[in-house]
């Protein structure tokens, strides 16, 4: 029962310890240089939107602000059917080029960006949530890198911003680790998980996503298997505000883990070890050992529950184990001194975010999608 229990243990570490370790070794001992250059290819940005009347003005004047030629720069809003005011917005910055498609049928990202990247005239087509802000050279330094062949996607470095200064926030930290296995990754070869909301790909690599996938995951893995590198740049910065109400972020893991198992799914081709070997070993350790994760923290628990009467080390065990779990409750309070946030952000993080997998997982085991989706923090 201990070797089990040891076992277990080392399962649910790995994708968050020995896998990263395991990567920066590969790195090092096999890096993977980016062959960057100061090239100025034509750029379609392309920003989704639905119901985001109070942050879309923003995202496009800073968009319009980039350091980067202007006369080859096209920027595309495509509405999904908003309902609060975001059409009209758009619509303000017609004069200044900003076109504004808007869809007869709500339908989702993946939908809207099929049909808007239909309209994309660039050569490097660039993502960006209604949200996004972009640091003022975020798209002369992505495209960098496509000066060299091999790569065909790019994600940069999203922050989260706190509403109030000082605020702790679990996500912001998970995110912040995201990034640095991003980078070790890219070092390696590439990379599985992109932002997102900050990223470009080569115009002549998308290709339609099916309405009921997340284009976040699937075109990208798209782009790895045509052979291509998908690489994570942290020169290119990014902030969005964080999502400072635990439930709201619950809801938010739930459908991107669900979206991302569909995504898997859908891709499967990618997961086999001889023909995509680098692909297949990061995906099992970075996506799908981490969202059943859960399962084997379960097992934990009522082992050592089991277990802790009669076996000292168990007892000890079982602690150890009911003392984080309560210090992940006691941090989905939302009136915590400051103290108390900066030792359960985490705890509370790491279990909501098991607890989304879990929830995710039996949904995409009856079968659920998902395609529609709200601002963040909805």
């Amino acid at each position: 029962m201990i070797v089990l229990f040891i076992v277990l243990a080392l399962v649910a570490v790995y994708p968050l310890a020995g896998y990263p370790l395991l990567v920066a070794l590969i790195a090092r001992l096999r890096p993977q240089p980016v062959r960057r250059a100061a090239i100025t290819p034509t750029v379609t940005i392309l920003i989704p939107a639905y119901n985001e009347a109070r942050v879309i003005a923003r995202t496009i004047e800073n968009k319009l602000e980039q350091d980067y030629p202007a006369e080859l720069l096209q920027i595309i809003v495509v509405s999904d059917c908003s309902e609060d005011g975001t059409d009209d917005i758009v619509r303000q910055y017609a004069d200044r080029g900003v076109q504004l498609l808007r869809r007869k049928v709500r339908q989702g990202k993946a939908a809207a960006l099929n049909e808007a990247v239909t309209h994309a005239r660039g050569e490097i087509v660039v993502f960006s949530d209604g949200n996004s802000v972009f640091a003022r050279d975020a798209i002369r330094r992505m495209v960098e890198n496509f000066a060299d062949p091999r790569v065909g996607y790019v994600t940069g470095s999203l922050q989260l911003v706190q509403a109030e200064e000082g605020a702790v926030s679990g996500g912001g930290a998970y995110l912040r680790y995201e990034n640095w296995l991003r980078r070790i990754e890219s070092s390696a070869g590439s990379i599985i998980g992109v932002n997102g909301g900050c990223d470009a790909m080569r115009r002549e690599l998308y290709f339609d996503v099916p309405a009921d996938q997340i284009t976040d995951f699937v075109l990208p893995l798209r782009v790895l298997q045509r052979r291509l590198r998908v690489i994570y740049d942290e020169r290119v910065r990014a902030t969005e505000a964080a999502n400072d109400e635990l439930g709201s972020e619950f809801r938010m893991r739930v459908r991107v883990a669900l979206r991302a198992l569909r995504g898997l799914w859908y891709m499967r081709a990618v997961l086999n070890p001889f023909a995509y070997p680098w692909t297949a070993f990061c995906i099992l350790s970075h996506k799908i050992l981490r969202y059943v994760t859960f399962l084997f923290l379960l097992v934990a628990l009522l082992m050592s529950a089991i277990l802790a009467p009669t076996m000292p080390e168990f007892r000890v065990l079982l602690a150890l184990q009911v003392l984080f779990y309560a210090l992940a409750a006691l941090g989905t309070s939302s009136r915590l001194p400051a103290v108390l946030q900066r030792l359960t952000a985490l705890p509370s993080y790491f279990f909501i975010s098991n607890v989304a997998f879990a929830v995710a997982f039996a949904r995409f085991l009856r079968g659920e999608s998902l395609a529609t989706w709200r601002p963040r923090g909805g």
